[in-house]
């Protein structure tokens, strides 16, 4: 976790940086971030599920609630924590039944903005 008087760039996955927004807010509000840091270590701490499930948990939330940057987020730190594509939109596929076709297709949408992104080219040198 971050020094509340210098938030960190990442999120609670080390290899993935926050977006614009959220960056600027916890550069603003360091200790606002913090908190919020602190109470997802709290809630993560607070049962006996492993890191794997509370991140599968935390996308198949963020699929129900319908928010696009939650689902982004959880699957970007789900797949720099090992998940695999397959396993991402096997979580939207599971919301089929529950949430219903079009929730789960747009759930099956946002992950695949992740999972199946296109990386990045360098300028090419000459």
């Amino acid at each position: 976790m971050a020094h509340k008087d210098q938030p960190s760039a990442t999120s609670d996955a080390p290899n993935v940086k926050l977006p614009g927004t959220a960056l600027n807010v916890a550069h603003e509000h360091p200790e606002l971030w913090n908190a919020f840091q602190q109470l997802g270590e709290q809630a993560s701490s607070a049962g006996p599920l492993d890191a794997r499930t509370r991140r599968l948990i935390h996308l198949a939330f963020a699929i129900a609630t319908g928010s696009e940057g939650a689902t982004h987020s959880h699957a970007r730190r789900g797949t720099s924590e090992g998940l695999s594509a397959e396993e991402i939109d096997h979580v939207a596929l599971l919301a089929i039944t529950t949430m219903g076709w079009s929730q789960a297709m747009k759930g099956l949408t946002w992950v695949r903005d992740v999972t199946h992104a296109k990386p990045t080219s360098l300028p090419c040198e000459g």
